[in-house]
């Protein structure tokens, strides 16, 4: 058998142990651990990513399922024209069903790294990742052995963890912190890498941008630095064993203080052809600062980066034409007491994304499932922003979605009301907590739900969230300039829209 042939078997054995493994899986229980095992093709990728191997590899593997990400590290390892003299690898799987596939995973790396003349020896922890690492950081008396590592290879679990959680109170002490399992993971793996070591996980894209992951993203802008990120073209074909359709990258990082100049871009399907397309940009491109944020800006093509430049060149920003954007103040379950069905004496319109009907708000909506009115009372007091010319966006939309950023006009001149609420699921843009102009609100709509616009913000934006830190940290036309998009009445999604936002910039 020829080396080649020998680390592919590896690799097709573990995918083997993969599909079976899965069928063996309670489903609720999966769920509930966050579990989706990585196929062959993208393990095989991941893999590729590291640089030239140390003689000595201490490789982690947190949440390693069947062992597929170890076999294909091993595979690639044993495949290089300088392999590494040792490989030591510590493969930590908290469920019962996947320990036995994975002990016969590491087995066959064993007989593996034997015929390429590689020692070595692994660990397997059945167990608790996230506690024995905490332990170690810790410096508990009953922590783990040794936890120090040169590699990490992983595909951690994903599943949101709450403040009160055993999870989230085990990574605070270690002085981290983390919204969802992934990023305690990758954040503790970060803390257990040697320095210079390297990092290559797959993550969902959505940490890339906003609040809730600002923790994370901290911890892998400044404790390590990017070297590489791979997105797939498709949400089906990486994971579609699983079904999973979150937008998925895979960040490759190294534990360095030191920025490069220049960053790698990749792409592909995630399908079997393996087909991948790469980038060299500078560092600058991908990693954005605003507002006293960073956040993770993702071209992929030669299209994205004119519309990244489209976007450079834009004069403004949100504060320095006057506005300022928040999210809606009315919490729906919190306000009960004070929702009315439909509008009566005494109520004030209350807007939620079902009132968006091609670019303005109209109101009420008969028959809807949502409340239509709030109660103007002093509970609600402060709930209310007064009658004016507002533009709000949706803060979520589904997947399946055409658009991710769609904006509406609530429009006083058809909404006579002396105040308004707006629901939580709502941003909304305002100048110092009151209306703009009707010129201005409708260009800024127009603006908002152009093509450009929605296009640009994909680039940077890995989930159906649009959060209020998002619209802030985007540039924008002149207040003059908004309010003659404003005077031309356009349609969202109409082709005079798009030619009206290109005319006043231009994307070359």
């Amino acid at each position: 058998m020829t080396s080649l042939a020998t680390t592919s078997s590896l690799v097709n054995e573990a995918d083997s142990r993969r599909r079976s493994a899965t069928t063996e899986l309670n489903q609720d229980t999966r769920s509930d651990l966050g579990q989706f095992l990585t196929p062959a093709p993208v393990a095989r990728l991941m893999a590729s990513m590291f640089f030239e191997l140390p003689s000595e590899v201490r490789l982690l593997d947190a949440g390693a399922g069947v062992g597929g990400l170890t076999a294909a590290f091993v595979a690639e390892a044993c495949s290089r024209r300088q392999p590494p003299t040792e490989l030591s690898a510590a493969a930590f799987e908290v469920d019962d069903v996947l320990i036995p596939h994975l002990r016969k995973t590491l087995d066959t790396c064993r007989n593996t790294c034997a015929q390429h003349n590689v020692g070595f020896d692994s660990s397997v922890h059945h167990g608790d990742f996230l506690e024995a690492a905490t332990d170690f950081l810790g410096g508990s008396l009953f922590g783990s052995q040794s936890l120090r590592f040169n590699a990490v290879i992983m595909n951690p679990p994903c599943r949101k963890i709450g403040t009160t959680s055993r999870e989230r109170r085990l990574v605070q002490q270690v002085g981290l912190d983390a919204t969802n399992l992934y990023a305690a993971f990758v954040a503790v793996a970060v803390r257990l890498l040697d320095q210079d070591g390297e990092l290559v996980a797959i993550i969902p894209r959505s940490f890339c941008n906003g609040p809730y992951f600002r923790p994370f993203r901290n911890v892998i802008l400044k404790d390590t630095t990017l070297l590489r990120i791979h997105v797939f073209s498709s949400r089906k074909d990486a994971f579609k064993d699983d079904g999973v359709l979150q937008e998925n990258v895979i960040i490759h990082a190294r534990k360095a203080s030191r920025k490069p100049k220049k960053i790698t871009v990749s792409s592909s399907s995630g399908g079997a052809d393996e087909h991948v397309v790469e980038r060299v940009l500078d560092y600058a491109e991908v990693i954005r600062s605003a507002n006293g944020d960073e956040f993770i800006h993702i071209p992929t093509d030669s299209d994205d980066d004119l519309i990244s430049r489209w976007m450079g060149r834009l004069p403004e920003t949100l504060s320095s034409i006057g506005l300022a954007v928040s999210t809606g103040r009315v919490v729906d379950f919190r306000a009960r007491d004070h929702l009315r069905q439909e509008p009566e004496a005494g109520t004030a319109p209350l807007i939620y994304p079902c009132h968006f009907d091609e670019g303005v708000v109209r109101w009420p909506k008969p028959g809807s499932r949502k409340p239509n009115g709030l109660m103007r009372c002093e509970d609600t007091k402060g709930l209310m922003v007064p009658r004016g010319f507002y533009v709000v966006t949706k803060r979520f939309s589904s997947k399946e979605e055409r658009r991710r950023l769609v904006a509406a006009v609530y429009d006083a001149d058809m909404l006579k009301a002396p105040e308004v609420g707006f629901e939580n699921h709502l941003n909304y843009f305002h100048r110092g907590g009151e209306g703009l102009s009707k010129e201005e609100a409708y260009g800024l709509a127009a603006f908002l739900n152009s093509e450009p616009m929605d296009r640009y913000f994909r680039q940077f934006n890995g989930h159906t969230q649009v959060n209020a830190t998002d619209l802030r940290s985007l540039r924008y036309p002149s207040k003059d300039t908004l309010c003659k998009l404003g005077l031309q009445n356009l349609k969202p999604g109409s082709a005079e829209l798009e030619a009206a936002v290109l005319a006043v910039h231009p994307l070359s």
